[in-house]
C-alpha cells in the first residue's frame, strides 16, 4: 500500500465534512462540549481554526482545516459524542490526522492564541 493510499480516508472524511464547517456552528460546539471533549481534543482543533483564520494559510490547508472542524462539529459521527468514555475519540482521530497533514501551517502565533484560548476554557 502506498503512504496516499494510507491516507485515502481521512482525506475523503475530510472533503465530505468541509460543508459542515462554520464558525458559529465551531464555537456551540466548544460551548456546549468543552467540558466532555476536553483539553486535549480541543487544543489542535483550536489551532488548526487560529490557522484557518490566517491569511497567508493556503486554500488546500484551509480547506483540510475546514474538514476537520466540519466534522468534529457534524451530529454525524462514527461514534456519537455522547457515548461515554469513547464519544470523542473519532473526533481526536480526525483533528490529529488534519493536524498532521497542515503541521507546516501551524506557526507560533497559532500555537499562542490556541493556549490562551484553553486557558480562559479550562483554567
Amino acid at each position: 500500500m502506498h503512504t496516499t493510499d494510507a491516507c485515502e480516508p481521512l482525506t475523503a472524511t475530510l472533503e465530505a465534512n468541509e460543508r459542515h464547517y462554520s464558525d458559529t456552528g465551531f464555537w456551540n460546539k466548544i460551548r456546549h462540549s468543552a467540558g466532555k471533549a476536553g483539553s486535549r481534543t480541543l487544543e489542535p482543533a483550536f489551532k488548526m481554526y487560529y490557522s484557518a483564520q490566517d491569511p497567508s494559510t493556503p486554500r488546500w490547508a484551509k480547506a483540510t482545516i475546514y474538514g476537520a472542524l466540519g466534522y468534529f462539529i457534524s451530529p454525524i459521527d462514527a461514534i456519537p459524542d455522547l457515548t461515554p468514555l469513547l464519544g470523542y475519540t473519532d473526533d481526536m482521530g480526525v483533528l490529529a490526522g488534519a493536524l498532521a497533514i497542515v503541521a507546516v501551517h501551524i506557526n507560533d502565533t497559532h500555537r499562542e492564541k490556541a493556549r490562551a484560548t484553553l486557558a480562559r476554557w479550562f483554567g
